[in-house]
């Protein structure tokens, strides 16, 4: 492999820790508030909740306020992530989400700032920006650090780039976070909407392969940025019977080991596979005999494509599971469903037929 190779490839394993090393803190916090706001849609569609109550009012608050505050809880851990003070970045955030100001620039109009444009944005729910302003704070609050004697960096270091990073936000990494998030959900939107059956399947076959390389954080980005955008997104759909192809493969390996041991560890990651966590039965089970894989492969292509002619959409993040399951209530809801055990059951099948060695030489 050449250094321009070797170059790149670091770069974008970089690149995905990155992404990984943000949002892992927060992903169980982001899934209980999905599973949420799934359930308040299921309980308005079935009139059991009233939109106009003041047990609405209540409830959309805890469902809600995870995801209208998200930049700050990604300022806290990009900043972590990038080596910044993260109580200075989650300052900086609050000045883009501050009601006033957040109330004018959601509504497009331009503020003036020192007769510069600060162009309208809507930052609540937001990604982009808070992840690049993070960023932009490491560099400068290093440079200041350096510059400042010790008597006086302690308060003119976060002083100054309170002020500093808070501007370029408003001024550059806003506007260029909504440039680049409705880039990447009009590219999506485009794909999907040329074939949603074709880019389920094909999302679906390669998604559980990509989570051993983490390249599935940058889909679970762009999910989250459609959400931010668009209010619903269909990638979280598309990626859902590949999760449950693992645990229809897991349970074949499970039924042909006679490894009373191994049966007890195929049992809980089956189990921890329903509720969105596959790497457990991946690593442990799938993987190592290679052909559930292929199993898996199979079925999450064939129920992506499924779910992809269902047009099921996620209305909040959440990682499909059985839990998630609310997330997706809506427009081809029940064919969503039909999607994920297709491609349990096909996987299930597959795996069960194929000849492999099941309880591998420890």
């Amino acid at each position: 492999m050449n250094t321009s190779s070797q170059h790149q490839k670091s770069m974008i394993n970089t690149i995905i820790d990155g992404i990984a090393g943000i949002f892992l803190p927060i992903v169980s916090l982001l899934s209980a508030a999905g599973i949420l706001k799934g359930i308040i849609a299921v309980l308005i569609a079935t009139d059991v909740l009233i939109k106009e109550s003041d047990n609405y009012l209540v409830l959309n608050a805890m469902a809600d306020s995870l995801f209208y505050f998200l930049p700050m809880l990604l300022a806290y851990t990009s900043a972590k992530k990038f080596g910044a003070n993260p109580f200075t970045a989650i300052v900086i955030a609050g000045i883009f989400l501050y009601p006033s100001l957040n109330h004018i620039l959601e509504s497009g109009q331009t503020v003036e700032f020192f007769h510069i444009p600060l162009k309208g944005v809507t930052y609540h729910s937001s990604v982009i920006p808070i992840i690049l302003a993070s960023a932009l704070l490491t560099f400068v609050e290093k440079f200041l650090n350096k510059i400042f004697p010790d008597m006086v960096k302690g308060f003119l270091t976060p002083l100054l780039c309170i002020i500093f990073v808070g501007f370029v936000t408003l001024f550059l990494f806003g506007p260029i976070g909504m440039v680049i998030g409705d880039f990447l959900a009009n590219i999506y939107e485009y794909i999907y909407n040329f074939s949603p059956i074709i880019s389920g399947a094909l999302l679906g076959t390669v998604i559980q392969p990509m989570v051993i390389f983490g390249f599935h954080w940058s889909f679970i980005l762009i999910g989250m940025n459609n959400i931010a955008v668009l209010g619903s997104d269909t990638v979280l759909a598309l990626m859902g019977p590949a999760v449950f192809a693992q645990a229809g493969a897991g349970l074949a390996v499970f039924l042909k080991s006679k490894d009373t041991k191994f049966k007890s560890i195929c049992a809980s990651s089956i189990l921890s596979a329903l509720f969105g966590i596959t790497e457990p039965i991946m690593f442990g089970v799938n993987l190592p005999r290679k052909k559930p894989m292929i199993a898996v492969c199979i079925g999450g292509g064939i129920g992506g494509a499924i779910a992809g002619y269902s047009g099921a959409k996620a209305i909040a993040f959440a990682f499909p599971s059985l839990a998630s399951l609310p997330v997706f209530y809506g427009d081809g809801f029940l064919l969503y469903i039909l999607s994920d055990v297709i491609a349990a059951i096909i996987a299930f099948i597959i795996a069960y037929c194929l000849k492999f060695k099941v309880d591998l030489a420890k």
